[in-house]
């Protein structure tokens, strides 16, 4: 008896973590909307993937660099603000989110100890696009404001 209720107390919570993970307006595929989206710059993230992970979350962008080159970097972590390793980005070796509101993350990197990277991911209420304001520096060490606009597939 004792087991069986162990058991159920178990299932319940991961039952319920993955019920948040799936009511969490960022999760899912998203692409990039270039004619809605303002760069300064030729780097762009063209793909982004918000995925479950156990109890974290795992985002994977694809795009490219300012020279056209393809990039892809990996993050898991949480969306709690601490710093979770980064690989595949040339610009930060950590990363870190946190949750402002339901639709609401702020995003920061950091490349040895420095921040180099800071921004708002906001999704519409509706769910279907996402808004990402950064504010980066450069290889020249000047800052480069980006918005950059994505639709959920």
């Amino acid at each position: 008896m004792k087991a069986k209720t162990i058991a159920l107390t178990i299932s319940l919570f991961f039952a319920s973590v993955a019920m948040g993970f799936q009511n969490n307006p960022q999760m899912g595929t998203w692409k990039l909307n270039e004619a809605k989206s303002k760069f300064a710059g030729k780097a762009r993230n063209h793909t982004v993937v918000y995925e479950v992970t156990g109890d974290q979350t795992k985002v994977t962008v694809d795009g490219v660099d300012e020279n056209g080159a393809a990039v892809h970097s990996e993050w898991t972590g949480k969306f709690d603000g601490k710093e979770y390793p980064v690989t595949g980005d040339a610009n930060s070796d950590v990363r870190s989110y946190r949750t402002i509101n339901k639709n609401t993350l702020a995003l920061s990197g950091k490349k040895n100890g420095k921040v180099t990277l800071s921004g708002r991911i906001v999704v519409s209420r509706d769910g279907k696009t996402r808004t990402v304001t950064t504010s980066t520096t450069n290889a020249q060490g000047k800052k480069v404001m980006n918005t950059a606009v994505y639709d959920k597939q």
